[in-house]
Order: structure tokens, then sequence, then C-alpha cells
């Protein structure tokens, strides 16, 4: 997939010793994604705002808010986190995604 018409921004976002990293792609209406890879192991993040994950290659396993244990998710899939929550990620391998900011 292509997006067309955006800004990037050029300073990185990296998190845990560069082992998750991402670029922010801002849209003509102001919406925002990033765009980032993350190394193999066990992260935990808080989002501010409602977050859509599309794992565009890769393996890991999420845990999610209100929910029992770990979901698997690789290429092709996404999941989505509440606003104002945490979450956690055991990535498997080298993971490509796109993150979505719902406003």
């Amino acid at each position: 997939m292509e997006f067309k018409n955006v800004a990037i921004i050029k300073k990185a976002n990296v998190y845990f010793d560069g082992k998750v990293t991402s670029r922010t792609v801002v849209f003509p209406d102001g919406s925002k994604k990033t765009l980032g890879i993350m190394l193999p192991g066990d992260y935990e993040f808080n989002t501010d705002l409602k977050e859509i994950m599309e794992i565009l290659s890769g393996d890991l396993d999420v845990s999610l808010p209100g929910r029992d244990g770990w979901q698997k998710f690789g290429g092709g899939e996404s999941f989505e986190v509440p606003a104002k929550s945490k979450f956690g990620l055991k990535v498997r391998e080298i993971t490509d995604y796109c993150c979505s900011f719902v406003a």
C-alpha cells in the first residue's frame, strides 16, 4: 500500500534502546500514522489515543486490556488498543507494522 500527499517527520521515534523504531506520517487532514520495525523482545506500551496496529510482516503475541491471556498476530492481521490504556507485546521475529492513531 502507498500513502500519497503526506508529510514525514524525519526524527525517529526510538524505544527500548532502539529495538522498536518508527517514523511518523502526517496526512493532509492532520491524522497520523507511524511506520516501524520491532526487533524480537518483550515490550509494554501506554497509549493516549485509540490505536489500530496493522502487522505488515512478522510474528508476535499481544496482551490487550480487558482480555485474558495473549493473542497471536502475524502479517496481514491487525488489532485495536483502546485509548488511555496499556498493552504488552512479545515479538517473536522482526515485525514490520503500521500504527494508526484514532482521535
